[in-house]
């Protein structure tokens, strides 16, 4: 899935991340060759299929295709129990359809080999694309206990199906001849994704290497979901309770109210705090007990690094040996060479360049920013120097006082179902014609979860949208997009997609108010939906969101640009008692402070993105047992240490890498921003919100999936390639 960050906090209209896109981890295992079936011994390199079937009989609604419109989910009569053995049929199956592929007597064709893998895996797609959205938005112990017990499994599959000699003998034979072939582009670009996967999953390696990166590959994946369940565990078990209710002063009315509510949920008495994914928590920025500041973040920073059964550390000890033992075995000097070749950056060298370059400039705005702060705080008689959970709480009142912005000021204008209406899916009529129609018909799999029809503007029927707002126990941190179907041209099936975000879920009778952050990452979540849902390609492995991650953000980031864009907020931006827009000054003060606190919101972000490549950046036989000192190492090798800037995310915690598929990518996040704001810059340069701009970018962009030259179709969207320099200057950095 897609996606990720979280409400990202602050006034920062930058937003690293609103998804974790998850579903990278599974496009090459269930669109191609997908995930791997079969219990084999590791050093048997033939597929076998030797699974016992699972009889259709039972009622596992997940052995057969939905019979629900668009073959949505069935969610009123899939059980727990259901899904690891409809998965553990599903490779079964998907590994006799590859064998017959492999076997085939006749000479290869892209029909028989290429466009055959394309068909192959329809129960192992259905049952897995359900399954990892409910691992990560609705889990629990059984849950957890199938996605253990099936990792190994799924590796193992994946690696049975790449690393068959048969099989890539094929593909290989079809790539070699593929400009002889009379391929249409999409097909030619198909064959050349699919023998790369094949190469970057080991197809040239001996066999005994083979058998060792089988090894390899079923211990990573074994401890992604390990780290996943642990830091579930500990964000859950971090949560901050206060008894004593004067210690709240600061917070509102409707945070201390969703407060009581968590503590009721959870069996205790009081107001309890609960941890979002990032470093920051929202509630710093209005709480005036300092104490209770510093222990809030005390528990953000060290949540799973406590030295409990929730630590992560060894975890990341073991990937990061593990992930730079496989891209050793495959030829390449680190893990970041290896997860970066097949990335629009092309090296590592690129994706750091493009962080620390920026560098000088975020720092030293940051820490002209604190001094704003400090002086805050010497004026008040503060008598201390302001750390990283003074920043919030100080900084807004440096907003207030320079902007005369105050976020409880601007919450009562952003009720979350007129927001969804009136600004998100409006902008998207405005460009690209579509409408969306609530419907209560279809099963959810929590009553939280709305479900919309997707029109295209000829009123055909385009997608089905699942829309999961609020933040729960049962839920990881963060806000993302996944399928739970695919476009697929070959089978004619319409994207059925949703969206999760981890908003605060209002007490009983209250209204849902976001923070305008918030706001954004409603917007930046659709950009994605919209993404996967205009896709128009033949082949699923290649569709939607099938793509590389420094480009995935970009239309999830470009989709920000409207929630500021002065048609649509003036549509939204109501006050949810009185319907009254919001005020022109309080708009404009909005707009001017959008540059506000960039120094630290592109610091903490930069810090976070070059501590994973720090990571990954480690040769094989490198030497490290201490997390939190590498972690310190790295952060003063970037000049990126400032002791009131923390990374976005520690070490511990760091989802996105250890669990997420951004290994070596979240730099992804700033590249792809380049992209959006330089596409933001075209639309300006062509009268801004038009259906004609709209249709142009849908299809030149949003369209096309990965079925061409992602570089070469924005030059010819654009005319150019990207500029920085859109970037730069939205931010206030030059």
């Amino acid at each position: 899935m897609l996606g990720n960050g979280p409400q990202d906090r602050g006034p920062s209209v930058f937003l690293p991340e609103p998804c974790m896109l998850r579903k990278l981890l599974l496009s090459s295992a269930i669109a191609l060759a997908l995930t791997a079936c079969g219990e084999r011994p590791a050093n048997d390199n033939t597929m076998s299929d030797n699974i016992p079937a699972v009889p259709a009989e039972g009622g596992n609604p997940l052995l057969s295709a939905s019979t629900l419109p668009f073959q949505a989910p069935p969610f009123d009569r899939i059980r727990d129990a259901d899904y690891q053995p409809a998965i553990e049929e599903g490779m079964r199956q998907h590994l006799a359809e590859i064998r017959a592929i492999a076997d085939n007597p006749e000479p290869p064709t892209f029909a028989n080999t290429i466009e055959a893998m394309e068909r192959a895996g329809a129960l192992l797609s259905r049952a897995m694309l359900v399954f990892d959205a409910m691992t990560s938005a609705h889990t629990n112990a059984t849950l957890q206990a199938a996605e253990e017990a099936l990792a190994p499994k799924l590796a193992e599959h994946m690696d049975t199906i790449f690393l068959d000699p048969k099989l890539f003998e094929r593909v290989k034979s079809i790539h070699d001849q593929r400009d002889a072939l009379g391929l249409t582009g999409e097909q030619k670009t198909l064959v050349e994704h699919r023998y790369n996967q094949f190469v970057r999953a080991g197809a040239l390696l001996s066999e005994a290497d083979k058998a060792e990166l089988r090894k390899l590959n079923a211990e990573e994946s074994s401890l992604t979901t390990a780290f996943g369940a642990k830091l579930l565990a500990a964000t859950n078990a971090g949560a901050v309770l206060v008894t004593d209710k004067a210690r709240l002063e600061g917070l509102d009315e409707g945070t201390l109210a969703a407060a009581a509510e968590a503590a009721r949920a959870a069996g205790k008495e009081g107001w309890l705090l609960e941890l979002q994914n990032t470093t920051q928590q929202p509630v710093l920025a209005s709480l005036k007990d300092r104490g209770l500041r510093e222990e809030i973040l005390a528990a953000s920073m060290n949540r799973a690094a406590r030295g409990d059964d929730n630590d992560t550390r060894a975890i990341v000890l073991r990937l990061v040996e593990l992930r730079a033992r496989k891209a050793k075995m495959l030829g390449y000097p680190d893990y970041a060479a290896y997860s970066i070749a097949d990335q629009m950056a092309g090296t590592p060298g690129t994706a750091l360049k493009l962080l620390t370059d920026t560098v000088p400039a975020a720092t030293a705005r940051a820490r002209a920013e604190l001094a704003r702060i400090q002086a805050v705080v010497d004026a008040q008689g503060g008598g201390f120097t302001a750390g990283a959970a003074d920043w919030d709480f100080y900084a807004e009142q440096v907003r207030k006082a320079e902007y005369d912005l105050d976020e409880s000021q601007i919450r009562p204008y952003f009720e979350l179902d007129r927001v969804l209406r009136d600004g998100v899916f409006y902008a998207a009529n405005q460009l690209y014609g579509i409408t969306l129609k609530e419907r209560t018909d279809l099963p959810v799999y929590h009553p939280d979860v709305r479900v919309f029809d997707v029109y295209d503007a000829d009123g055909s029927q385009l997608a089905l949208f699942y829309l999961d707002p609020f933040k729960r126990p049962s839920k990881r941190g963060g806000a993302w997009m996944g399928n739970f179907v695919e476009q697929d041209g070959l089978a004619g099936t319409i994207p059925v997609i949703y969206n999760v975000e981890n908003f605060t879920k209002p007490a009983p009778g209250q209204p849902a108010l976001l923070s305008f952050d918030e706001v954004t990452t409603l917007f930046h979540e659709f950009g994605h939906a919209l993404h996967g849902m205009f896709s128009k390609t033949t082949y699923p492995s290649i569709s939607g969101t099938n793509v590389p991650r420094d480009f995935v953000e970009f239309p999830s980031q470009f989709n920000e640009h409207w929630a500021l864009h002065p048609q649509v907020f003036a549509n939204y931006a109501r006050h949810y008692r009185t319907g009254e827009p919001m005020p022109q000054e309080l708009v404009d003060r909005i707009v001017r402070a959008r540059t506000f606190n960039q120094g630290y919101a592109t610091t903490e972000y930069l810090s976070a993105a070059l501590l994973d490549l720090a990571w990954h950046l480690l040769p094989a036989d490198a030497k490290v047992d201490d997390v939190d000192a590498f972690e310190k190492q790295a952060l003063a090798k970037y000049k990126v240490d400032l002791p009131a800037v923390p990374p976005r995310y520690r070490t511990n915690y760091f989802a996105h890498v250890w669990g997420g598929g951004y290994a070596a990518g979240y730099y992804a996040y700033f590249g792809a921003e380049v992209l959006d704001h330089d596409a933001y810059r075209w639309f300006e340069e062509n009268g801004g919100l038009t259906r004609e701009n709209g249709r142009i970018f849908r299809e030149k962009i949003l369209s096309i999936g990965h079925s061409r030259d992602l570089a070469q179709a924005y030059r010819e969207f654009r005319g150019k390639d990207p500029s920085v320099e859109p970037l730069l200057e939205f931010r206030g950095l030059k």
